[in-house]
């Protein structure tokens, strides 16, 4: 199946790959895709987590397989079917599934929140629901499936140590992340690193309305001299959010990174057309840091060792 579909520039558009397991419907967002094959056999890992079915090397690339079935607490997979073999947060990882039914373009307008009811903000696994053709699709947070797995593979938290002590400074920092526990993360991280004046907003609308309010009362560079921003969130996205802020004589020149994990050669390129000043994978906190000292700092001084 060709899941190289194009999508133009910040369009607030994805395209999500629906696949089937134990019989319902979930989906994935194909930016995230290499590419998806027949299933092969694996090799066992010993004292692997449960939902590890094993490793393979399809042309001499080592690739962990992971049974999605599993991580629904649907039973175990059985072999056949197709493996989905991933890219994200500079990660190659195949997920079992039973079959694939194709590519839907929808707005991340459409995306339905999951309630609380069905999905803990912290511990669920749904990122949001769309409706096609009167089907829910699950769009699972294949990010917190490899993460709740390998912990070690998330936020890389502790290269905020690695930087030492630094200062205090209320350089007024915007932040736009869907994810709860990530969210509240990144703005720990900065915290601990001097970025003392930090606005988080939960998707790319919320950021975008922020802005609009600071520049409606005078006030855009006080509260924003630094946009970060996730890609993948509902409302609107972080490609949509850079393009409206650069394309704005008023906003452009406020920095933009995307710190996402899908920043691959890719969403690079696309990153770099719609203006954004930096971009980088998801686990990569501690240079993250560094990027927002060089955009933000004068001269690209690192803020000063605390005494």
């Amino acid at each position: 199946m060709d899941t190289k579909i194009l999508l133009e520039n910040g369009t607030n558009e994805l395209e999500v790959l629906e696949f089937i397991i134990d019989g319902n419907s979930y989906g994935i967002n194909v930016a995230k895709i290499r590419e998806i094959i027949n299933y092969q056999e694996v090799t066992p890992v010993p004292n692997s987590h449960p939902s590890v079915e094993g490793i393979f090397m399809p042309r001499d690339t080592m690739i962990t397989a992971i049974d999605l079935r599993n991580c629904l607490q649907r039973g175990t997979a059985k072999p056949g079917g197709l493996f989905i073999i991933t890219n994200f947060n500079q990660l190659d990882i195949a997920f079992h599934v039973e079959a694939v039914c194709g590519i839907h373009r929808v707005s991340w307008k459409d995306i339905i929140k999951p309630s609380s009811t069905v999905n803990n903000e912290v511990d669920g696994v749904s990122t949001g629901i769309i409706k096609i053709d009167e089907k829910l699709i699950v769009i699972l947070d294949f990010e917190k499936i490899v993460t709740d797995i390998s912990p070690e593979t998330g936020l890389k938290v502790a290269e905020i140590d690695e930087l030492g002590p630094r200062n205090r400074n209320d350089i007024p920092i915007l932040i736009a992340e869907d994810s709860v526990l990530l969210n509240k993360l990144i703005v720990d991280s900065l915290k601990k690193a001097g970025y003392t004046n930090v606005t988080s907003t939960k998707n790319g609308k919320e950021a975008y309305d922020f802005i609009n309010e600071c520049k409606a009362d005078g006030t855009l560079r006080s509260h924003v001299r630094c946009l970060i921003t996730d890609i993948e969130m509902p409302e609107m996205d972080g490609h949509r959010l850079t393009k409206l802020v650069k394309d704005d004589d008023e906003t452009n020149w406020i920095p933009v990174v995307i710190f996402s994990s899908l920043v691959n050669e890719e969403m690079r390129r696309k990153g770099e057309a719609l203006g954004a000043n930096a971009q980088l994978s998801k686990p990569e906190i501690g240079n993250l840091v560094k990027e927002i000292d060089k955009l933000v700092m004068p001269s690209g001084q690192v803020p000063a060792v605390a005494q």
